[in-house]
């Protein structure tokens, strides 16, 4: 019966924090428009995070970040490794700047790092541990990142 009151406790948690990361109900507008979450993601992520699934919506918009990667660079690799890979060195495969300046030099290799690093800290987690609970404010911040990144490549001219 224990068991039973934690399993309905942390659904009535979860429905309240969903409740309130939607804001109010007189905008009515989704978490996604006023965190400004990326529409190239997959509807899986959205239908996941509606359901309450944060950890796996993150995990969701993660696994799509790493294989748009994957394709434009056509690295066969996945995760830290194919990060590191198409978007560092001198020649990357998957280039975000021009690499004439220095500072554009630095910049490809910090989005190297910032690829890398979310990849290894959020997607990574949620791949290969089976309780990882996330809040939806957590999640949204993940997405927001993963959205930020998808811009970014988009930008450089990868559609």
């Amino acid at each position: 019966m224990g068991s039973n009151i934690a399993t309905f406790e942390s659904i009535v948690r979860r429905a309240h924090a969903y409740t309130d990361a939607r804001g109010s109900q007189e905008t009515n507008e989704h978490p996604f428009g006023s965190r400004n979450i990326s529409a190239d993601l997959p509807s899986v992520v959205m239908d996941l995070f509606d359901n309450g699934h944060y950890s796996q919506a993150t995990f969701e918009a993660y696994k799509f970040l790493d294989k748009e990667i994957c394709r434009h660079s056509k690295i066969s690799k996945s995760g830290f490794q194919l990060m590191m890979d198409a978007l560092g060195g001198a020649n990357p495969t998957v280039r975000l700047t021009p690499m004439l300046t220095i500072s554009q030099q630095d910049e490809q290799k910090g989005f190297q790092f910032i690829f890398s690093g979310g990849i290894l800290a959020i997607r990574n987690p949620r791949g290969h541990e089976h309780s990882l609970v996330d809040d939806p404010d957590t999640c949204l911040d993940h997405l927001a990142l993963a959205s930020m990144l998808l811009r970014r490549l988009s930008d450089a001219g990868y559609k």
